[in-house]
């Protein structure tokens, strides 16, 4: 049966889960999102913090662990579940960025290059498919990794981007890293990159602006798709042009803009907002399932995201008028985006010092 799913593939964009769990891998609720067109599953240290919290499901894997530290614990029963959803999803879809599975590395090593390059190799081994992307933050520190990892042949999401001018940045490490890999003979076929660029939360920050104010209240709600479709110009002007095309016939594919943080977290609007103002070919859209069920429900499909874009350079020049400075929205969500993915990652190692008792 077609789903709104489908009409999203359909316009050359694909639909990824930002969910994993091991009751979704074994109670077939995964196979069935992707037979209604789900084509790629992401994670971070959150959802892997609410899934191994919840229910007994890693109880017993936990059990057989006991004696290991808690991050080697961690990393076992994630490598489970991720290689489980990459072999699903492998060959999905006919698009470069359909069949993905994300895994991130320690967010704590956000501001650490050379822990972040040698976490993401370790983790391209121990997962051992073709289909992983390694998640590297786009700050200042993780941009050299995200070289690195190209160069070494590692696939990247590049995560945790909230500015244009980071967004730039990761693009611009993804070809460094793609000239290294080809000047050392490697297959630049093989490897490949997406920039999540995280969308609601940059409204939630603004609009809270706003509100300080006391005034502005049309700008509500207009920041963050704005933001995306100029990184969606972005893109299309770093992807084309001679030198692109080189390294493209050399086998490279380009980094697609992927949608994060797409639910709606002000009830005031509709909630599917962030999915339907941002459609259009070479993109990913990731949702979770609660935004998925109410996108297959009643979302509406259609060539969005290069609409107005002259009106979404507006939007920031109005913000710069107001006195709300992009810069300092964007530097605070990178700030607290790295912190809560590793607040999350460290209550999720202390939670594995308790392990179940063993029988």
């Amino acid at each position: 049966m077609r789903t709104a799913l489908h009409g999203l593939a359909e316009h050359g964009q694909s639909p990824w889960l930002d969910q994993l769990s091991r009751d979704l891998l074994r109670g077939g609720d995964l196979a069935a999102l992707i037979d209604d067109g789900v084509l790629g599953v992401t994670s971070n240290p959150t959802i892997f913090q609410d899934a191994m919290s919840s229910g007994t499901a890693y109880d017993a894997q936990k059990r057989e662990l006991h004696e290991h530290d808690p991050k080697e614990i961690f990393l076992a029963l994630a490598a489970e579940d991720i290689r489980k959803a990459c072999d699903l999803l492998v060959g999905k879809g006919t698009s470069p960025r359909d069949g993905w599975v994300s895994m991130e590395v320690d967010p704590g090593f956000a501001h650490d290059t050379q822990a972040t390059i040698d976490e993401a190799r370790r983790l391209h081994a121990l997962i051992d498919r073709p289909n992983l992307f390694v998640k590297i933050p786009g700050t200042s520190e993780g941009l050299p990794a995200i070289e690195e990892s190209i160069a070494n042949g590692i696939p990247v999401n590049v995560t945790l981007l909230f500015s244009l001018d980071r967004h730039r940045a990761a693009a611009q490490a993804y070809l460094r890293g793609l000239h290294r890999l080809r000047a050392n003979g490697g297959d630049l076929g093989k490897v490949a990159s997406v920039a999540s660029f995280f969308v609601s939360r940059v409204d939630t920050e603004a609009d809270k602006r706003l509100d300080a104010l006391r005034r502005h209240e049309v700008l509500k709600g207009t920041l963050a798709i704005a933001n995306a479709k100029l990184a969606y110009q972005q893109y299309l002007e770093i992807f084309s042009g001679r030198a692109w095309e080189e390294l493209a016939k050399a086998g490279a594919t380009p980094q697609w803009c992927l949608w994060a943080s797409t639910s709606t977290k002000n009830p005031a609007f509709r909630d599917t907002r962030y999915v339907e103002e941002l459609i259009g070919p070479e993109t990913v859209t990731t949702m979770p399932r609660k935004t998925i069920e109410a996108f297959q429900d009643h979302g509406r499909v259609a060539d969005t995201l290069t609409r107005d874009v002259e009106g979404a350079r507006r939007v920031l020049d109005r913000f710069a008028e107001i006195g709300i400075s992009y810069r300092a929205v964007t530097d605070t969500l990178e700030r607290e985006g790295v912190r809560k993915f590793a607040d999350s990652y460290r209550q999720l190692l202390d939670s594995l010092t308790a392990q179940p008792a063993r029988r």
